[in-house]
């Protein structure tokens, strides 16, 4: 809950945003950008495989500001999920 008592507004975007953050809470990144959490790379393939979902489903009926914004999250969600299980 937003300090004024309203839930925010919650559009594509959003959504999106909402899911890829969930991916990088997965693959140890924190809140704060400081400390790494705990790693869990299935749930991140899993919420990133989600948002590709997203993508294909909604394929030629998103604007061109939404389009960007889920190519480049599952762009730099991918790159990211490749580096860490190249690590392990």
């Amino acid at each position: 809950m937003s300090a004024t008592g309203h839930e925010p507004e919650i559009d594509f975007v959003t959504f999106v945003m909402s899911l890829a953050a969930s991916a990088l809470l997965h693959m140890g990144e924190s809140e704060d950008g400081l400390s790494r959490g705990p790693v869990d790379l299935p749930l991140a393939k899993q919420t990133i495989d989600v948002i590709g979902m997203l993508r294909e489903k909604t394929r030629g009926n998103l604007s061109a500001e939404e389009d960007r914004i889920v190519e480049t999250a599952l762009y730099d969600l991918r790159l990211k999920f490749l580096n860490l299980t190249k690590q392990s």
